[in-house]
């Protein structure tokens, strides 16, 4: 469901997809081939959140701001994984969010770094450009391989495609097949 807060209203672009049952809330730009998948909350009542071209935010994640202090910006073709909470923070483009990870307020992931499934990005923290963190609280491991780099990318095609099915009306409520 797409929410109005007072005079801040949602901007999606005609070609992203947002899955009925996501909320989107208030001041929250979803640029084109974008993709919020289902059971998302992107909730900019406070602040302004921005999604990047192609990013895809998969099911059951979490968006937020910090009041009047941090704006959540995720940049172009970044994989938000299941289940991840953002929370005033930025991610640059190519960048991935792993599994359940957290990223929390004033933290930054840069171009093309990965944080860890199940890891937390503590406040104030940067992920360098090409840098895999992970763990409870998140640290360098190594850096990114060319194949996770690739993965990335091609992470981020096959889902604006995949968005695209849903625009189409490929995907679309039905009863159920009876056995």
């Amino acid at each position: 469901m797409i929410f109005a807060f007072g005079d801040k209203v949602p901007l999606i672009a005609p070609d992203a997809f947002v899955a009925a049952n996501a909320a989107v809330i208030g001041d929250v730009e979803i640029a084109s081939g974008a993709s919020v998948w289902f059971a998302c909350t992107l909730r900019g009542d406070d602040h302004k959140i921005t999604i990047g071209p192609r990013t895809n935010v998969q099911d059951g994640t979490v968006i937020h701001v910090f009041e009047q202090k941090y704006s959540t910006t995720i940049g172009a073709d970044v994989t938000i994984g299941h289940n991840a909470m953002l929370h005033g923070c930025v991610v640059e483009d190519l960048a991935m969010v792993g599994i359940s990870s957290v990223v929390l307020d004033g933290a930054t992931i840069e171009t093309g770094g990965i944080l860890a499934a199940g890891a937390v990005l503590a406040p104030g923290k940067r992920i360098k450009a090409g840098e895999l963190w992970a763990g409870v609280p998140a640290k360098l491991v190594r850096p990114v391989t060319e194949a996770e780099r690739v993965f990335i990318r091609d992470n981020a095609a096959h889902y604006a495609k995949r968005a695209g099915q849903f625009l189409s009306g490929f995907a679309r409520p039905s009863a159920p097949r009876r056995a």
